[in-house]
């Protein structure tokens, strides 16, 4: 199994639509702006944030129960900008969609902009065959408002090609979060 390089990645990309909208180069400026940094690097992809996210409330006091998961938990927020609320979450989705090949397998990590301010990024592997638009979990550790920007890089996808297909992918099994358009919530 061998990482794969952004030659790679831009081959898979353009020719095979692997990640949609993609962005061939490492992006950091907007507009004159600076801005955390999305689109291809050496060993790996960038992602966004959309501007979609859904900011988990307490409001209705209950418990937090991943096979029974009360959806009214959440506030839905379209904006530029999330704030998320001292030691809370946030949910959102990217603004890529992937389409990942039979014999790879992907890691995402979040990025040290964000780690770095005590807001941790959580994504699962996308598994052989996954396709989607990808849920992002946002944890504010901080005891203080927390910031999330949209359309700004907030992970890192690195892909990882095996030496033989998998017997069994996850469209195989069909998934339960097989192409997943939106924030998807947990499912049983």
């Amino acid at each position: 199994m061998t990482i794969k390089s952004d030659k790679w990645i831009r081959r898979m990309a353009l020719e095979h639509g692997m990640i949609s909208p993609f962005e061939p180069d490492q992006i950091r400026q907007k507009n004159n702006h600076r801005i955390v940094s999305y689109g291809t690097s050496s060993y790996g992809y960038d992602i966004r944030c959309s501007d979609e996210f859904k900011l988990f409330t307490n409001i209705n006091t209950t418990i937090v129960d991943p096979k029974n998961f009360d959806s009214n938990s959440f506030v839905d927020v379209k904006n530029d900008i999330c704030i998320i609320p001292p030691n809370s979450f946030a949910l959102a989705r990217t603004v890529e969609y992937f389409r990942i090949p039979r014999n790879v397998l992907t890691i995402c990590l979040g990025k040290s902009t964000y780690a770095r301010c005590g807001i941790i990024v959580n994504v699962t592997p996308f598994e052989p065959e996954w396709e989607g638009y990808v849920t992002l979990e946002f944890s504010n550790t901080t005891p203080l408002p927390a910031k999330i920007y949209a359309n700004e890089g907030v992970a890192q996808v690195i892909f990882f090609e095996s030496d033989e297909a998998c017997e069994t992918s996850y469209k195989d099994r069909a998934g339960k979060y097989q192409g997943q358009n939106g924030v998807t919530l947990p499912k049983i």
